[in-house]
């Protein structure tokens, strides 16, 4: 059965272009790509990776640090217009 994790990413646009992902919770996790979805399919990757290295050396893996949850507001009228 697999587990998943969740982790915040951060993207910041390129000079040169593209993207630059870091992710706060797993030090040295960085990334990037010429597009959003170039950036997002390799952060995976990274975050795979570090994670694989980090169980090598039985190093602590972090949680997810992600709360998921839907928040339902209502509008006036006046708001929606």
């Amino acid at each position: 059965m697999s587990k998943t994790q969740a982790y915040k990413v951060i993207f910041e646009p390129a000079e040169e272009g593209g993207y630059t992902v870091y992710v706060p919770s797993l030090p040295g996790c960085i990334s990037e790509g010429d597009t959003y979805e170039e950036a997002l399919t390799n952060v995976k990757e990274a975050i795979k990776g570090w994670i694989e290295v980090s169980e090598q050396f039985g190093d602590e893996i972090p949680q997810s640090d992600v709360i998921v949850d839907v928040v339902e507001i209502s509008l006036s009228d006046e708001q929606t217009a």
